[in-house]
């Protein structure tokens, strides 16, 4: 885990080596200072000798002074550094992120990877600062100060060799004990940020339906299982402290005491010595102090680090052959003994035994209930899951035998619940060809049926889409969306119930605009409506996860039972709204 995350410093090196260098120095400062203020006690203030005052005064301001510059540049090449190594992991994440299947996403939810890769990076960010600075800077101080305290007063020193045994053994299993609770919270604020992102998708809905309070209960229930569990670990956490100020002042005691009997009674130590051992306590319980902050960053930041080498860890379902094919022949799809299952499981079919031949050109409509199995079929084509029996082949050739950016670079799926980007219009239709011109943006919209509606607008073209194009209406979005995808001059065009929101007249003059000014696409239509896909060449029924029919409207109106029942219902409704 640690090498993975190592990787992530990059060109940020020289920062990271250069901050111990300078904490470094700084604690050879620090460490020399206190023997420099006991010889100017004893040879200086008890003498009354004013010069050995001013010198080794002066030695101290300047030896001040250094150790200041040497921790500000300490500081800021660690602060350069952490910033680097976050920004570096934010990438690579973001990177792993978008070669995820469907399935790798649908594991660890969306949810959990915004947090993964904000609040779980900040957290490594923040440890691995401390760990080049105060884990480098606390330790030396320690060893060094009792270094010091030994050379000294070798009695003394007594006292540190009972008293900081306990004080680890405390801190050891404060970290034992907190680090599961802290893995828990993480947990829970997946599940918390995941509320959060329900509501704000859902908005319109919760306040069409005023579920306002019932969410806020949602909300506050998981944000009550944050609070319990968090201040529990915060809890054992605050031991560190009481622990902290105990020790210092359990030393102080001792050191004033002993200290005392050898100063008086045995003449063993100085005034100024046992000064410098104060002064070496303090740095003593302050580096361990530090140490135990620094470790309950890292015991936060562990579960976090955890959390992010999952993700990049995690490999995706979906992978190029050694030598994968780079041009697709035609649009023409063959399914052949097909069975899915978004779980991989024999057993929790989405898809079973699926048989079927489109040929290149050809206008296909797909009709089925819900679940029916409509969209994990079409889903298949442009790989966004794997199959787990049989064979989806397109231009003659197995989908997995293609390199996945060619095969849906040829492939166009529209959504019903399609998405836009913050941008303009036309940055948002140029998703489907960056290089295209304004006259080819022009004619898919018009195909789209969504011109009329673009010069509607005071920028036209122009007009800025707000985030998930909450400004349009979801009619014009899906027009929208139909454009971009017809931007790309797909070989194969799946429409997924992606004229829903659109009116009967508008739905059939998209249709007759494909039709005709896209002759040779393979073209697949999925819809509720019968009326959109009647004049298809030919139409697929769905029915739990199986072919159920195939042929023209004519042909399932006389003899498919399923699509005769969707037929008349809907014909029965057409007619009583007529009335």
């Amino acid at each position: 885990m640690i090498k993975k995350l190592l990787a992530n410093v990059g060109s940020y090196k020289k920062d990271s080596l250069m901050t111990p260098v300078y904490v470094a120095g700084e604690v050879a400062l620090d460490v020399i200072m206190p023997l420099i203020m006991a010889m100017m006690i004893d040879q200086g203030i008890e003498k009354g000798d004013a010069s050995v005052i001013l010198r080794d005064g002066g030695l101290l301001f300047l030896l001040s002074l250094l150790a200041l510059l040497l921790g500000t540049l300490g500081g800021r090449t660690a602060a350069i550094a952490s910033a680097g190594f976050a920004r570096n992991l934010r990438h690579n994440l973001f990177t792993r992120i978008q070669d995820f299947s469907f399935s790798n996403i649908d594991r660890f939810s969306s949810a959990s990877l915004i947090t993964r890769m904000t609040t779980d990076v900040t957290n490594v960010q923040n440890a691995y600062q401390m760990i080049i600075r105060i884990l480098v800077r606390s330790p030396l101080v320690l060893i060094f100060s009792l270094v010091m305290v030994s050379t000294i007063s070798p009695e003394l020193m007594t006292i540190y060799l009972v008293v900081l045994p306990i004080l680890a053994i405390g801190l050891a299993l404060v970290i034992k004990f907190a680090h599961p609770l802290f893995l828990k919270v993480f947990r829970i604020y997946d599940k918390l940020n995941n509320v959060v992102q329900e509501n704000l998708q859902g908005v319109r809905v919760v306040k069409s339906y005023v579920r306002e309070e019932q969410q806020e209960e949602i909300f506050d229930k998981v944000s009550e299982d944050v609070y319990r569990n968090f201040t529990l670990a915060q809890r054992i956490v605050s031991f560190n402290m009481p622990l902290m100020q105990f020790s210092v002042y359990t030393c102080m005691l001792l050191l004033s005491w002993f200290g005392a009997q050898l100063i008086v009674e045995q003449s063993s130590l100085t005034t100024g010595e046992l000064v410098s051992m104060f002064n070496y306590t303090m740095q003593i319980l302050m580096s361990l102090m530090m140490m135990s902050m620094a470790f309950v960053q890292i015991l936060i930041a562990r579960t976090s680090a955890e959390r992010v080498v999952e993700v990049l860890d995690e490999e995706s379902d979906l992978k190029n052959n050694a030598e994968p094919l780079t041009t697709i022949r035609d649009g023409s799809i063959v399914f052949e003994n097909v069975c899915f299952s978004y779980a991989n499981d024999k057993d929790k079919l989405a898809l079973e035994q699926a048989n079927l031949e489109i040929a290149s050109g050809e206008v296909i409509g797909i009709i089925g209930g819900t679940g029916s199995g409509k969209s994990s079929l079409v889903q298949l084509i442009p790989r966004l899951y794997d199959v787990i029996e049989g064979h989806v082949k397109v231009g003659g050739h197995d989908v997995r035998d293609y390199d996945l950016a060619v095969l849906r670079d040829q492939v166009s799926m529209v959504l019903q619940n399609n998405v836009l980007f913050s941008g303009t219009i036309n940055d948002n239709l140029r998703w489907g060809n960056e290089n295209a011109s304004d006259e080819e943006i022009r004619r898919v919209a018009t195909i789209a049926q969504a011109d009329p509606f673009i010069q509607e607008f005071p920028d036209k073209y122009e007009t800025m889409i707000s985030q998930g194009g909450n400004n349009v209406s979801g009619g014009q979005k899906q027009r929208l969306t139909i454009a971009r995808a017809l931007l790309k001059k797909p070989k194969i065009l799946i429409l997924d119930d992606s004229t829903s929101a659109v009116d009967t007249k508008t739905d059939r003059s998209i249709r007759e605009g494909l039709k005709r000014e896209i002759p040779g696409t393979t073209t697949i239509i999925i819809s509720q409506r019968i009326n959109s896909i009647e004049d298809a060449d030919r139409i697929i029924v769905m029915d739990d996860g199986k072919i159920n029919g195939i042929g023209t409207h004519d042909e399932l109106l006389a003899n498919n039972t399923i699509y005769q029942e969707v037929y008349h219902s809907q014909q029965k409704g057409f007619g009583e709204g007529e009335e």
